[in-house]
């Protein structure tokens, strides 16, 4: 994976952490003082995807949306201090970068709990001169030979599904593209041709998923799956019927849903496979666990994975990082002990195939 560009039209926020040590119980009222120790500023939103590929050793091709406040400022700075390139992202004057904010307390050197989050939201309308920015630098991507694109829509307005077909533009066509996921073993999902204009775009949507028609995978987790569904998700049968109803709406040829403790499951035509949660269902965080998720599995396809193979990688990824407090990413090196601590998900897969 490592060097693969990966095409990323996100939602930007930046994810605020300030932590403190309990001083006493204000008299004024019964809440908890806090004796300030620290704070510290990380991607968030769509800007964890890009975290997440890059710190996998990937090069993510970022087109976004910031505002010109300290927030908007200090996640450009955060995100170039990881080597991404920021020269796609339009600074928007007087709007206000998508902020969520974290309270955290505890032991001066015990791990600090979550007390309460405020977020700080401003969403936005593109102008049409931001679009054509936005539309530019995608273009300006294409000859960097991105096979795969990632769509993160969390409802800010960054994310438009009018800008889907510049996103498939700034991707190259190849050969292996064409020849179907199951017969080639590489890029496409059962036997489906490819999409016009070549490439896989995978898209995560907060709220609107079903706007954007015409993606080649999709990445919800469980409640928004259900909620695009209208109904629940419970039973085998249910799942399995709601998400290739879900795959067919979005005429995706591949649908994976994160499950939480119950691991994630991928849909293909004709075809379901239930991947048990990796590691412990006993989790330390799940704050951006979807963003590395999404990250790992287009990466993994860029790389030259299927679906399948890339949806195993991302649950390991999806294991590691739970087990940090906070937005967080993983490396190479822990994503690869990750699969020798339990190697037989894919010596299963390989198995089957041979």
């Amino acid at each position: 994976m490592a060097g693969r560009p990966v095409v990323m039209l996100v939602d930007l926020v930046a994810d605020l952490f300030v932590s403190g040590v309990p001083k006493r119980i204000s008299r004024e009222a019964p809440v908890l003082i806090l004796s300030y120790e620290g704070e510290r500023l990380a991607p968030g939103g769509g800007a964890n995807a890009v975290a997440n590929v890059a710190a996998l050793g990937g090069r993510p091709l970022l087109a976004g949306v910031v505002g010109d406040d300290a927030y908007g400022s200090g996640l450009l700075a955060e995100l170039a201090a990881r080597g991404i390139e920021v020269g796609g992202v339009v600074v928007r004057p007087g709007y206000r970068t998508p902020t969520k904010v974290r309270i955290l307390g505890g032991a001066r050197h015990a791990i600090k709990q979550q007390i309460v989050r405020y977020d700080i939201e401003q969403k936005l309308t593109l102008t049409a001169a931001e679009r054509a920015r936005l539309s530019a630098h995608l273009a300006a991507c294409a000859p960097a030979g991105a096979r795969v694109a990632i769509l993160s829509d969390y409802g800010y307005g960054t994310v438009e599904p009018a800008l889907l077909p510049a996103v498939r533009g700034a991707l190259v066509r190849t050969a292996e593209d064409g020849r179907g996921g199951e017969e080639s073993g590489r890029g496409a999902g059962s036997g489906d041709g490819e999409p016009a204009g070549g490439g896989m775009v995978v898209g995560d949507s907060r709220y609107r998923l079903d706007a954007f028609r015409g993606l080649d995978g999709a990445t919800p987790n469980e409640e928004e799956a259900e909620a695009l569904i209208g109904g629940r998700l419970d039973e085998v049968g249910s799942l399995e019927a709601g998400g290739q109803t879900l795959r067919a709406r979005l005429g995706a040829r591949f649908l994976l849903i994160t499950r939480g403790s119950r691991g994630m499951s991928l849909f293909r035509s004709g075809e379901a496979v239930h991947l048990p949660v990796s590691g412990t269902d006993q989790v330390a965080d799940v704050t951006g666990a979807g963003d590395t998720v999404i990250g790992t599995f287009a990466l993994a396809l860029a790389a030259g994975a299927d679906p399948l193979e890339a949806a195993l990688i991302s649950n390991y990824a999806g294991g590691v990082v739970v087990m940090k407090m906070g937005t967080a990413t993983l490396t190479p090196a822990e994503l690869a002990r990750a699969i020798r601590s339990d190697p037989r998900p894919l010596e299963e897969l390989r198995w089957a195939r041979s």
